[in-house]
């Protein structure tokens, strides 16, 4: 997969995640969420996780995000989607969203499923957008700040 995505200010490519990535992902982690994951955590997701698909979006090269998905039999259940904060609000964690979606339906996904923050309006505004329907309430899922977790469904 090397698909393209456009916007004013350029061409944006879409591949799978590898290992030497890592680096470039932890960035976009760190720059992105307030309990980033560990450089362990997606060397596992790449090397031990069965279920689990990654897909990176570069601008000339230079990752500026990325979404990753566990497809399990015929559900999603997407773990990240993530942007650089100085490429958002071009559109481009809806490209990538619906990337990974796409990807998920490919793998034999009927639904998906997320969990995001009840603060983080931008988010819940995108996959309302996608689809996604309000679910649940996962009280305190956030251990940072206790925050409650929004459950979100779509069927693809």
């Amino acid at each position: 997969m090397s698909n393209h995505t456009a916007d004013s200010n350029g061409l944006f490519t879409f591949r799978f995640m590898r290992e030497e990535d890592i680096d470039q992902i932890m960035i976009v982690e760190q720059e992105s969420f307030t309990l980033p994951w560990s450089r362990e955590a997606f060397y596992n997701e790449l090397h031990h996780n069965q279920y689990a698909v990654y897909i990176v979006l570069e601008d000339e090269g230079k990752i500026i995000g990325y979404g990753g998905a566990w497809v399990v039999l015929d559900e999603a259940h997407i773990t990240n989607i993530a942007v650089l904060p100085q490429y958002r609000g071009r559109k481009l964690g809806e490209a990538l969203l619906k990337k990974v979606l796409d990807v998920a339906r490919e793998n034999g996904a009927e639904t998906a499923t997320l969990e995001v923050r009840v603060s983080n309006t931008p988010a819940r505004s995108l996959y309302k957008k996608m689809g996604f329907q309000e679910g649940g309430i996962r009280k305190k899922y956030y251990t940072d700040n206790q925050e409650d977790g929004i459950v979100m469904w779509v069927k693809l």
